[in-house]
């Protein structure tokens, strides 16, 4: 199923997103959490860039196709222009095809050494073009940033480049992590005034471990709350305390949202399903 038709079925759409394995040797592990998952019934689980192949590591089109033909779950793959260009992309495109994956997320990618920038693909709505005028029979998805792209000169400005995404084909937006709602309904509401129709699902990430303080929130460039900061400070030398009031606090963010009337949302679980069956565990009476 495309899942922008998943929007106009439900009212809130359930998502999680997966990461291949930098080792193949690993992939059986990912595959025994992506089964967990699966019990949760989302109506798609994301799987970001992985290459594969000589990197030596599990490639998103894998991923893909396990949870399409083996869990019967719709994956929505993810599409990089760094490091691409039109050659590259139609190939992933007809690998995706072969697979029955009909859903990319098309994204600009962070820029690193083993990534170029792409002479083809300069924004992720360059990409999202290319898809929909050369394989129309993909659904295109892209990212957006509740409190602007770091690179934006302006939250305004970030809204209104929405529009190009948008006219580009592309039919839904994911939103990076967030743990303040105000910034998403705020941001909801000029993408609105700014004439961007699309539906948007919101990203939460539950904070459960030190690590993910010191690596996952520094890099986020997401603001945060004092509540959230008062319990990092509270519970950052206590492991099991921290992940208790880690997932309290995003099944409370995330019962929010749905009341608030968020088209989705999305659960960035880091391959944890342990994690992902907790919070839903705390919102399923809302789904």
């Amino acid at each position: 199923m495309l899942i922008s038709q998943m929007f106009k079925r439900k009212p809130c759409v359930f998502s999680i997103e997966c990461f291949p394995p930098k080792q193949t040797a690993n992939f059986d592990k990912m595959k025994d959490s992506l089964r967990e998952m699966s019990r949760l019934s989302p109506d798609f689980i994301s799987v970001t860039y992985g290459a594969g192949g000589s990197s030596g590591g599990v490639s998103t089109v894998e991923v893909a196709k396990f949870l399409k033909n083996e869990l019967n779950i719709e994956p929505l793959a993810h599409m990089l222009c760094m490091g691409s260009d039109k050659q590259k992309a139609s190939a992933l495109l007809n690998e995706l095809s072969e697979a029955g994956v009909r859903n990319v997320l098309t994204l600009r990618g962070d820029r690193t050494p083993a990534r170029p920038e792409s002479k083809d693909f300069v924004h992720a709505s360059d990409l999202a073009a290319f898809v929909w005028e050369n394989q129309p029979e993909f659904d295109i998805h892209a990212a957006c940033y509740p409190e602007g792209h770091p690179e934006a000169p302006s939250l305004a400005e970030d809204v209104r480049n929405l529009r190009y995404k948008q006219e580009a084909g592309v039919s839904h937006l994911l939103t990076q992590l967030f743990f303040d709602n105000m910034h998403f309904y705020r941001f909801l509401n000029l993408t609105r005034r700014a004439g961007v129709t699309l539906p948007v699902s919101a990203g939460v990430m539950p904070i459960v471990r030190r690590s993910q303080i010191e690596r996952t929130v520094a890099l986020s460039s997401a603001s945060l709350p004092s509540e959230f900061t008062r319990m990092i400070s509270r519970y950052q030398d206590d492991p099991e305390s921290l992940y208790q009031a880690g997932i309290e606090y995003a099944v409370k963010q995330i019962r929010d949202l749905i009341e608030g009337g968020a088209d989705g949302v999305h659960l960035y679980a880091m391959n944890d399903a342990k994690v992902a069956a907790a919070v839903y565990d705390g919102i399923r009476d809302l789904l």
